[in-house]
Parts: structure tokens; sequence; C-alpha cells
């Protein structure tokens, strides 16, 4: 079996259409199920639309392999995988169908009367509508209950977010099915009600409306609008330039026509886009700046342009929360990764919230039918920013009256890094598992099939100034991770892929671990790389779980060891599948707060009375000086009772942010990444 994952197959994966999209979401599942032995098949009615996608899939495959994306192995088993063909019996083994037509309702309709013909009674039908209800597309199947839309993102292969719309006959169960197989295939799911649009594309479609609305005002060009709107939103592209990237004039044109009824009776199409589309070829491109064009646009019409779109935007956003239909950790997520812009409540507090009510209240009080959502009226009221969690927790039942609370990290963006308000988000939920006596414990988890958490964020090491800042970031890392250690109730860190630096630290403070079998790379304190010493007790924990000579190779080195190695010295407890993950640390944690399994805690006591010489370690071209304070860290802790040890590492921590060997690797590391040694100066 290629892949499978709550209950889903994906053994053979159909996808319908070899248009814009198709061909990129069946590269996407090749290149995930392949090596697994999975099939994926395009069906299409055209001839040239089979030879272009086959063509396009091939390029893209050649061009991975070029750049080392794909390893020459893993190129050849991608192309193998896929097939593309007219007949559409090829679906009849089918585990997944997804339609990837044009956004026609009468023609998915009629696709997926035919599809249901020919596949098994539980083969999971999809489509990848960017509008249409779920009802509308499925509503002639006599088995609705497998549908549902899987909204991708452009480019499908890159982009990582997939809105989840169930409709009202979609099983409750297949839809947590597919967010599950989504995440576990490395996309970002999000469940979104079905209403027309769905949550993202009415931001898409209506920030590209404002800017439209913005140059008929007079406010500025075409090239003028989509330079300042890009800097307003904080967005990777205007939004003129995302038109021309996408293709979408005619299905944006539609789609705002259908809005006006059916959502809010600002929207519609605008005379700026008619024109267009009535005086310009087919495909024309909006004249927007041209690569490397530096476009200058005076303050004076600067401001007038910024606080119009972000008007236009955050009351579209708020206005969306307003709707129900998603929730507004979900919407950040959704906001930030699929359109590539700053998320609404992010702008929101940095504007300051009472500032962005006055920017939609202007823009309401301009354009007739924008509705001020009464989500930013509230918040505006309270005076207070808006919070969005970094975590998503659902309780497990274990016994009658018995829960086991997952904490997910999500992050995805960054790997699941910790900053600041996650690092204080987690607390928080810590905290609430002691006071919850139904709650037996807790698993820690990362969201996603790569990180459980990749290291702290690097801004947040950037932003360290002096070593006042330095001790303060790492005792938020101490403290959780001691606040989760004297829990009184069992923490497991169950290692869904890489736990790096901070990551590992947080993990080391759970009562146990563990972790996804076979990954070559799973855990390290990699700090050293980047001119630092782990300060959130890695140098204190990491020699009592697993010794002091690994520990001393580990840390000095910064190298990883993978999850074989990792149960070998004792780190994690228990290797697993990754279906199967967090159950297995669920049922751990039961065992553990119920008494039916015992293990060692992690020695707190001092572990030798004198000082320890430390065996020698090649360092490489790491720092000498960073080395030296990292040995007298591992050195005196050995010699100490926990607490101590982990007071005497922030104090050498916080001597290493006055190094300038700090401040050399982390900007290399922000420059340069990791592939490349930081020149440090040993000083």
């Amino acid at each position: 079996m290629s892949f499978h994952c709550a209950g889903l197959p994906l053994d053979h994966v159909v996808v319908i259409g070899s248009g814009q999209i198709g061909p990129d979401i069946a590269l996407y599942f090749a290149k995930v199920l392949a090596e697994a032995g999975g099939r994926v098949t395009v069906v299409d009615v055209s001839p040239q639309a089979l030879a272009a996608g086959r063509a396009r899939c091939d390029k893209k495959i050649a061009k991975g392999m070029e750049s080392g994306a794909f390893k020459p192995n893993v190129g050849a088993a991608m192309q193998a995988a896929l097939a593309f063909t007219a007949d559409y019996s090829a679906i009849a083994t089918a585990d997944l169908v997804l339609e990837a037509a044009t956004e026609d309702e009468a023609l998915k309709r009629r696709i997926f009367a035919q599809v249901e013909g020919l596949v098994r009674p539980d083969t999971v039908l999809l489509s990848n509508s960017s509008h249409l209800e779920p009802e509308l597309i499925f509503g002639d199947l006599a088995q609705p209950g497998r549908s549902a839309v899987a909204h991708w993102f452009f480019p499908a292969e890159r982009n990582p977010m997939v809105e989840i719309v169930p409709g009202a006959a979609t099983d409750a169960a297949l839809v947590g099915q597919l967010l599950a197989a989504f995440e576990a295939i490395g996309k970002v799911p999000v469940r979104v009600g079905s209403r027309y649009g769905y949550a993202a594309d009415p931001i898409f479609e209506g920030v590209f409306a404002a800017a439209c609305l913005a140059v008929q005002a007079g406010l500025g060009n075409v090239k003028e609008v989509d330079t300042v709107a890009r800097g307003a939103l904080g967005m990777g592209v205007g939004p003129f330039t995302a038109m021309n990237l996408t293709g979408g004039n005619p299905i944006t044109q539609h789609g705002l026509g259908l809005m006006h009824t059916r959502l809010m009776p600002w929207f519609q199409s605008p005379a700026l886009l008619d024109a267009w589309l009535k005086d310009q070829p087919p495909g024309t491109p909006w004249p927007v700046a041209a690569r490397g064009e530096v476009v200058e646009v005076a303050p004076d019409r600067t401001l007038p342009i910024a606080d119009a779109m972000r008007g236009a935007y955050l009351g579209l956003a708020f206005g969306m929360i307003d709707s129900g239909i998603v929730t507004l950790d979900d919407f950040e997520l959704l906001v930030e990764m699929a359109l590539d812009m700053t998320p609404p409540c992010r702008l929101a507090n940095r504007l300051g919230v009472a500032e962005a009510l006055r920017l939609v209240a202007t823009y309401a009080a301009t354009y007739e039918g924008f509705v001020v959502p009464t989500v930013l009226q509230r918040q505006a009221a309270a005076a207070a920013p808006f919070t969005v969690s970094n975590l998503v927790q659902r309780d497990v039942q274990v016994a009658a009256g018995q829960a086991v609370r997952v904490i997910t990290v999500r992050r995805p963006k960054v790997l699941n890094a910790l900053d600041a308000d996650t690092y204080h988000q987690i607390a928080a939920a810590v905290a609430a598992v002691a006071r919850d006596a139904s709650v037996v414990g807790a698993v820690l988890t990362g969201f996603g099939p790569k990180a459980f958490v990749s290291g702290a964020d690097i801004h947040a090491l950037r932003a360290v100034r002096t070593p006042d800042d330095g001790y303060a970031i790492a005792k938020l890392g101490q403290d959780l991770a001691r606040r989760i250690e004297t829990l009184g109730k069992p923490v497991v860190a169950a290692l869904n892929g890489i736990a790096f630096g901070g990551g590992l630290e947080l993990a080391m403070g759970c009562r146990a671990r563990v972790a996804v079998a076979g990954l070559r790379v799973l855990c390290g304190q990699p700090e050293v790389n980047l001119g630092i010493i782990p300060a959130a007790g890695g140098t204190q924990r990491l020699p009592r779980l697993v010794g002091l000579d690994a520990a001393n190779r580990m840390l000095r080195t910064g190298a990883p060891i993978g999850s074989d190695d990792a149960l070998g010295l004792g780190l994690v407890a228990r290797l697993c599948g990754a279906d199967v993950l967090v159950q297995v640390a669920v049922n751990l944690v039961h065992g553990l707060a119920s008494g039916l399994v015992s293990g060692p805690a992690l020695p707190e006591h001092a572990m030798a009375a004198v000082a320890p010489d430390l065996a020698a370690v090649d360092i490489g071209h790491r720092s000498r000086m960073v080395d030296a304070l990292l040995c007298d860290a591992i050195r005196v802790g050995w010699t100490c009772p926990l607490d101590a040890g982990l007071a005497h590492e922030l104090e050498v921590f916080r001597r290493v942010c006055a190094l300038e060997d700090m401040r050399i690797g982390v900007e290399h590391f922000v420059a340069h990444g990791a592939r490349t040694p930081a020149p440090f100066v040993h000083g």
C-alpha cells in the first residue's frame, strides 16, 4: 500500500482534468506516493490537454532533479507513477478521485454522475472547485456522504494550503480522515463551511476588486496600486500581478457577480475589469511592474491607496470570521499561506485595532454595500489586540471520565518553530491540563509530517541585542520545560518529525518521548552552528538522558541523530509508524497516569561530586569561545542538582550573547541557511 492514514487508502489516485491545475495536483500526489508504490492517473477527454499535462509534469520533474529537489531515483519513480489517459475506465480501481475540471457546475455534475458508476462504493470523491458549494456539485450522487470539496491553491504542487469543504451530506468521519490524510502528505488543510467561494477566494477576488476600484477612483494607475497594495498588505505579489499569474480574470468577473447576491452587496465586477475583458485579447496581462523594476509612488498618493486597500481587506477578512464558516485561527493561517499576505489579525494588531476599525468604517462609508464586521467592532470596543493560537487541542477519551489532551504546535510555515507567543500558549495549555481533573495527562506533538518543533524562531534570536535579551528568551524555554516536568501529570512528546534545538529541549522536559520509526534525522542540538549554546535545558537534560559521552558529542558538534540511535541511547522510549504515533503516545500517557506503565524519571540530583573531563571532540569550524562556554555548562551542570545546573546554563548563555560569534552565527544563518559554515572569529 502506498499510503494509508486514518483509514483512508491512497494506492491509486485519479485526477480528472489535465488543464491548468490538474497536472500540478497529480504531480504532488506522485511525489508523496510514488516511492511507496502508489499510482496517479490523470484522465481527460482532450488528447491535447493530456499531452500538455504530461509534458508539464515531465518538465517540472526534470527541473527538480537538476536542482537537487528530487533525487534521480525519486524523479524516476514519480514519472513511472504518473499515467495520462482519455479512458475513463482507468478510474475503476481508484481509492480517491479528485476532479479538477473547469469551474462549471453542470460539467462537474456530469463528471461525477459518470464517475460514480465506475468506481467502488468506498472510493472517495473530491472536487477541486474554487467557488461552488459541494451540495451543488454532488447533488445527484447516490452516495453524497463520500464526497467533499478539496480546494488546492496555485501553484498546487508548492502551495501547501487546502480548503476541505464538506457538504451537508458529507460523512463526518470522512472529514476527519481527509484532514488527517492531507496533513500526513505534507499539506496544510483547514475545514471550511459550505458557502459560495469558501473562505479564501472572496478575499483574493475582493482585494483585486478593491484594487480596481482604487484605480477607478483615480488614486493611482494599475502599476502604482499594485505596488502600494503589495506593501500595505504584505503580499508576495500585488493583486494585479497575482491575477496575471493565475489567469483568473474571467472566473473572477463571474465570481464577483455571484458574490454580490450571495455574500455582500459590495461585491461586483468592477468597470475596469469588465472593460479589460471586453477590449483586450484573451489572456492579456495587466500592465504591472516588470521583474526588478522599482515603482516610485509619491507619499501623498501612497497613503490614500494604502488606507483604501487596508480598509477593504480588513473588512472582507473579518467579515469572513463573522460568517462562521471558518475559525479565526484557521483563517489566519489560510490567508498567510494560501494567499501569501499578512493575515488580518496580525495586520490589525500592528495598526492598532481601533485604527483598523477606522479604516474599515471609512471604506464602508465610501462604498455602498460594504459591511463593517461585528467581530472587529467588538474587539475595538474591548480595546484589546486579537489573540491567535498556534496550538490545536483535542481530548482523547481513555477511560470513563478520563481523557488525554493532545496539544499540537501548528506553525507549518516555520516548521513549528517556537517564538515567545508559542511558549506562552503551550505554558497556558499545560496549566489547563493541570487544572482539569478529567484530564490525566497530555501529548505534545507537532503539525505535519516534517517537524515536531524545528527549534527556536530564528527571528527571536536575531532580535537579541543584549545579554539580558538572550537570558530572557532562554528563560522562557527553561520555565516551560520545567513546568511540564513538574506538572504532576505525565506529558509525553510525540516526535512526528525533526526535534531540533529548543524543540528537543521542550521534548526532554516531557516525561517520555515516542518517535516515528525510520527517520534518518530525528533530533539534535545544532545551536553551536549558530554561535550559541542550548539554553532551554539542553546542556543539563541531554547528558542525564543519554549519558555524558554521547551528549558531549551531540552538543559540541551539533550533529543530529536518527530514530534508531535515539532509541538506542534512551532518548526516546518507543518507535512506531507515523499513522499511529499520537495514539501510541496517548496510550503511554494513560499507562503512566494509571500506574500500569513505569519508567525511569529524569535524574535531578547531582551526577558527580567533581566536574568530569570531557572527551576531546573535533568541533571543526565552530567557535572555540562558544565551545569553551558550552563545556563549562556541561561540566558544572554534571556536579549540580538540576535546578542549579539550569540556573548556571542561563548565566553561561548570557555570556554567550555578549560574543561577536553569536552575532556572526545568527546573521549568517539568516542570510545563508545551515548549508554553509559561519565565519566565526572565536571571540
